[in-house]
Order: C-alpha cells, then sequence, then structure tokens
C-alpha cells in the first residue's frame, strides 16, 4: 500500500442559514484545495463527498455528481457518503484507501451541507432520522435526549455529582468558544463564562443551551495524493497514518457499555495500531463535541483520560493549548459550528493547518501529528483518522 499525504485544504466560513447552495459551498472550499495543491481540475481522478441532508434542505439527492460537474471535473466518478455526521470522514477515510492501492493517484475528498436554512423543526427531525426512526424517535430521542441519557449515566457509573459534571461540562463549551473567537472561519467567534452557560435555556435536561452545538452550513475540502505525487506538488505533505472506523446498532444494542461508546474505542484502537501509535503521541486532536458531556466520553474512549476522570483533567486545563492534549483549538463542532456533511474533513483542515504551524493563535506549538474523532448518529458510526507531519 503505498503513502497518501493531504497536500492541499480549504474550507468556506461555517454560519447559520445562507443564501448558497450545498454546491456553491463545496466548490468554494474545493477550489481553495486545488489552488493549494498546485494542480488543474483536471487533475483529479475522482470525487468522495459527504453529505447528510440535501434531499430535505434543498430536494437534491444527487449532489456529488453536480458538484463535480460545477467544478470541472469532466466525467470522474463521484460518490456521495451518507453516515451522519460522519459523512466527510467515511469519505476522507474511502478515498485514501483508493489511493493507497494504486487505483488513483490524485483525488477530491470533501462534505457541504446547508442544515440551518431548514430552520429548527425540520432540522431536529432530519437529525433525528439519523437514529432509528421507529423506535428511538417516537420516544423523544432526539439528540439532546441522547446525550442527556448519557449525562446522567456518566454521572452516576463514575460517581460525579450532577453539579460537579455539569459544571465540568460547562468548562468545555467554554474552552471552545475562546478557540472559536480567534477561528476566523467559525460560527460563534466570542467567548461565553459559566453564567452563560447556566443561564441559558433547558433544552433537555440537564443541557443547557450552551452545551449543544448549532446547525450550520458550511463546507470543507481535501485534495489527497500519493506519495510520489505529494513531493512534487508541496514541500509540507501532511500524511495520512492512521485510519479507523467501526459501527454500533441501536442505542439499546449498546447497553452494556453506555455511556461508553464502544464502536469510537473499537475504531481507535484500528487507528492506533495502523500508525504504530499510542494516545500519548497524539500532540492535538478535533474531535466531536456535539454537545459537551460528548467531550468527556471522547477523551476517555480514545485513551487520553482514565474513565470518569476528563472532567477534572478538563478543569485542570490539560486539554487547552500547552496541557496534556489540545482539545478542538478550531472551536470544536461547538463554536466553530457542524454543518454535517462537511464536519470530518473540517477537522482534517484543522489538524492540517496545525501541523503545518498555520493557526495564529491557536497554534499548538510543535505539534507533528494531530488526530480527528467524528461520530455518526447516537454511536452508529464512528471513524478516526492520524495525521503527521511529512518534513
Amino acid at each position: 500500500m503505498r503513502k497518501v499525504a493531504v497536500v492541499g485544504a480549504g474550507m468556506t466560513k461555517f454560519t447559520g442559514a445562507q443564501s448558497k447552495t450545498a454546491v456553491e459551498l463545496f466548490a468554494e472550499a474545493a477550489m481553495d484545495a486545488i489552488m493549494e495543491s498546485n494542480i488543474k481540475p483536471k487533475d483529479i481522478q475522482a470525487l468522495f463527498l459527504g453529505n447528510a441532508l440535501s434531499d430535505f434542505a434543498e430536494g437534491q439527492a444527487h449532489i456529488q455528481v453536480f458538484a463535480a460537474d460545477y467544478l470541472g471535473l469532466d466525467h470522474v466518478p463521484a460518490n456521495r457518503y451518507e453516515n451522519a455526521c460522519a459523512s466527510s470522514s467515511v469519505a476522507f477515510r474511502d478515498a485514501v484507501m483508493w489511493v493507497a492501492s494504486g487505483i488513483y493517484d490524485i483525488v477530491l475528498v470533501g462534505g457541504t451541507e446547508t442544515a440551518a436554512k431548514m430552520g429548527t423543526p425540520l432540522a431536529t427531525r432530519t437529525f433525528a432520522a439519523a437514529s432509528d426512526s421507529r423506535y428511538e424517535y417516537p420516544c423523544g430521542l432526539t439528540f439532546p435526549g441522547v446525550f442527556a441519557l448519557l449525562t446522567h449515566l456518566y454521572s452516576k457509573r463514575y460517581n460525579v455529582p450532577l453539579d460537579r459534571l455539569k459544571r465540568q461540562m460547562a468548562q468545555v463549551s467554554i474552552n471552545s468558544h475562546y478557540y472559536g473567537a480567534r477561528n476566523p472561519k467559525a460560527q460563534f467567534r466570542k467567548e461565553i463564562t459559566f453564567d452563560d452557560v447556566f443561564n441559558s435555556i433547558m433544552v433537555a435536561q440537564p443541557l443547557q443551551l450552551y452545551d449543544c452545538c448549532p446547525f450550520s452550513d458550511g463546507a470543507s475540502a481535501v485534495v489527497l495524493a500519493c506519495e510520489e505525487k505529494a513531493k512534487k506538488l508541496t514541500d509540507k505533505p501532511v500524511y495520512v497514518v492512521g485510519l479507523g472506523q467501526a459501527s454500533s446498532g441501536i442505542l439499546a444494542s449498546q447497553k452494556e457499555y453506555l455511556p461508553r461508546l464502544i464502536a469510537r474505542e473499537l475504531s481507535a484502537k484500528q487507528a492506533y495500531s495502523t500508525a504504530g501509535l499510542t494516545p500519548e503521541d497524539i500532540d492535538v486532536i478535533e474531535l466531536h463535541d456535539c454537545f459537551s458531556i460528548a467531550t468527556l466520553i471522547a477523551l476517555e474512549s480514545l485513551g487520553f483520560f482514565d474513565f470518569g476522570k476528563s472532567g477534572e483533567a478538563v478543569e485542570r486545563s490539560e486539554t487547552k493549548i500547552g496541557g496534556k492534549i489540545a482539545v478542538n483549538p478550531s472551536g470544536g463542532l461547538k463554536a466553530k459550528g457542524h454543518p454535517i456533511g462537511a464536519t470530518g474533513t473540517a477537522q482534517v483542515y484543522e489538524i492540517v493547518r496545525q501541523l503545518r504551524g498555520e493557526c495564529s493563535e491557536r497554534q499548538v506549538e510543535g505539534a507533528k501529528t494531530g488526530m480527528t474523532d467524528t461520530l455518526g448518529g447516537d454511536g452508529g458510526t464512528i471513524c478516526n483518522i492520524i495525521l503527521q507531519r511529512g518534513w
């Protein structure tokens, strides 16, 4: 298998509802990635596109072929990936495999979404379609409900008093907004306080507004190339060294592990194994903080802290830049935003920028190895990617 590198990355600003279509947003991000890669559209041999909701948001199901045509990728194979919030991470994983196998030398991969333009009622219903729509949704298990349940389970299993846990979760959100305020592409560029968190509306007890990520519109894109091509295209290749993916069924089928998500632990194990690395080797991670409790669960499942102890680590600032592991210096889903299909490759975009030393006041000094973690549904799909500086 050949080595595969990211040679270019692009991302739109993540926003609330806007007038641009999902294809237009993707074209914006993709052209930035293409130009940075020093290639032309005709050099791209395939397109792998993550998109979950355009059927509902725009009445457009066959979005990938129109994106290819819009970009001038004449007649190339174009595939759409729908794995809920992990859509473009899974697209990225498959794209890496195609290049590693020798079938393609240069591919374009990314994601796009216009979730915010649907408005809250429709967006909430379509998001919930990524859980079980026959048994879970009718019981009220939208995703805030799922993660509210996980919060209570976490508190009980690890004997963390709920008021203490809520304060730890609030610190997670405060950290995200701190970095989001310093990210020009973030949806929310403002810092928040404990008072802001605890005075915000209740969404699903005990989750309040600032515990929850927003609906977002936006796109992200990455150009992948085999090692031979990458060395000719850039003097700063970022190599893909680890990949992992695993799945789970409905929430009830995961009951033996909750609040742990077993798919994440299996996926992370694959990624670490293929990279020949351990959690101690990771300098920076972009993880799936759709809700503040999700950060604490992920940090433990990924091996950075003992189970039930990640909240204490957050309180000690071990998850900030300069701590044990820099977590979500982009602002994460919470502040950067969460346009479903675009989130996975947006995480890759941030890690690439970090490894290249291009993040200004959000920079993790000396970062050589970074990781992404993307969750789809209520633990149904987990995908992990490890990237490493190649110079």
